[in-house]
């Protein structure tokens, strides 16, 4: 089986996160902290760029594919600009054993700098006071930087109580990658709507050909067959989740949701599999349509390997419009770092954010830029260019959704994917199998 870092391939590793986070208090800062020359922040004024030696360290899973080289230049640009500053990066194979890296290392107070972290990852850190706000780096609770992302990104830069707590880093959304071969074969087009979608799928699901196959998820772990039902759930003009986590699984739009999946299940237009089982069948011409994250393009490409036209296009809207999910993680600062980190660390976080990097990086990674402004840079105009689903992937970054942060969300997700699999692989009604998710989920959030 081979290793990939996508936007789902590390929810499951939240079911770490079952232990409060303890002991360890703020770790001794480096030697090379000494010396500051870095302003008090948190008080409106940002901290300033340090001018002597500093070491910074990055908890991070960029580590392969084109996603090491692409972190790397990021890097070497920054120390280019900045050579007084050296930025050590923890690679790490996976989300689930960066996690679990980040969580040893701060009950030990030997956290790192900077590492990357999902919403409820952040939420978990934060609510034992292990994390460093924004406001506190750039003097403000809302940097200028903040007003040149898209708004979805700027929204997922929060935490429930409204305070500006993560950086982005390697955001994406999903995507519908389709065999436009066999679509012209069929005389179908691209879908517009989710009805289209239906129909498209049950018209093609012909001659050993399903429409489509998803990976549901288990109890232990998300995956983008959940976050299908999510936005389809969300197309429907259902509210999952309320700002406090309040679950909402038995809204009839949710009901719908997944009772559209099972019907496209019982019509065998749509199957079920595991590791990216999508993508397996498009490749094989065995399926016509996957869901996935733009960021793995690549990995699709090199799966259909030339066999036909891959088409790649923004996912279908539904009664509530068009709607997509974030993928991807952001960036959070832990508090045992220095003075003079915090600050070498806050230049490097704005420095990899800005139009020119974010170019380079969304060309090399996979990953989308989270300003616009990085669309008019040459390096993407090039890129985008030679893959025009780009234009389609942004597209979706000002409306896209990020559920609340909550450490706890995790198994809420847990529960969703139970109950796909409950409807789509045991025969389960819809509307039973997420009254079994609610009452999990409303356990899960009274728990904490």
């Amino acid at each position: 089986m081979r290793k990939r870092i996508t936007a789902a391939a590390g929810l499951a590793a939240l079911a770490l996160a079952t232990t409060a986070c303890a002991g360890g208090g703020t770790s001794t800062p480096k030697a090379s902290d000494s010396g500051s020359s870095a302003k008090t922040g948190g008080s409106g004024t940002e901290l300033a760029v340090p001018t002597g030696p500093v070491t910074i360290t990055f908890e991070e899973a960029m580590t392969i594919g084109t996603l090491k080289p692409a972190m790397d230049k990021l890097v070497s640009d920054f120390q280019a600009k900045y050579p007084n500053i050296t930025v050590k990066l923890q690679g790490d194979p996976d989300y689930g054993t960066m996690y679990t890296k980040e969580k040893a290392e701060v009950q030990a107070g030997n956290a790192p700098t900077i590492g990357q972290a999902y919403e409820s990852w952040a939420s978990y850190f934060q609510s034992a006071g292990k994390l460093v706000p924004i406001s506190e780096l750039a003097g403000t609770d809302s940097p200028a930087e903040v007003s040149t992302f898209y708004k979805g990104i700027q929204a997922d830069t929060k935490l429930p109580d409204g305070k500006t707590w993560m950086w982005p880093f390697n955001k994406s959304v999903l995507i519908l990658f389709a065999n436009a071969d066999l679509l012209a074969k069929d005389g179908q087009s691209e879908p517009k709507t989710w009805d289209d979608y239906a129909s498209v799928m049950k018209a093609v699901s012909t001659n050993g050909v399903t429409g489509s196959t998803i990976d549901p998820g288990s109890a232990t772990g998300a995956t983008f067959g959940t976050q299908w039902f999510e936005i389809l759930a969300r197309a429907n003009g259902a509210n999952l989740y309320d700002a406090d986590g309040t679950p909402h699984l038995t809204d009839p739009g949710v009901v719908k949701a997944l009772q559209y999946m099972k019907d496209l299940k019982d019509a065998n237009a749509l199957a079920t599999g595991k590791n990216y089982p999508g993508e397996t069948a498009l490749g094989a011409q065995k399926g016509v349509f996957d869901i996935s994250s733009a960021a793995g393009y690549g990995f699709e490409n090199k799966t259909v390997g030339g066999k036909f036209k891959l088409d790649i296009t923004a996912l279908p809207s539904g009664p509530s419009g068009a709607v997509n999910e974030l993928t991807g993680t952001n960036i959070v600062m832990f508090s045992g770092a220095g003075a003079d980190q915090k600050a070498a660390a806050w230049a490097f976080m704005k420095f990899i954010t800005s139009p020119a990097e974010q170019a380079q990086w969304a060309a090399t990674s996979g990953y989308l830029p989270v300003t616009s402004q990085a669309l008019s840079d040459p390096v993407m105009q090039a890129f985008v260019a030679k893959n025009p689903y780009e234009t389609a992937a942004v597209s979706e970054l000002d409306t896209a959704f990020a559920l609340p942060g909550f450490s706890w969300i995790f198994k809420c997700q847990g529960f969703e994917s139970t109950a796909i699999q409950e409807a789509l692989e045991n025969g389960k009604q819809p509307a039973d199998a997420l009254n079994a998710a609610q009452s999990g989920c409303a356990a899960a959030k009274a728990q904490g």
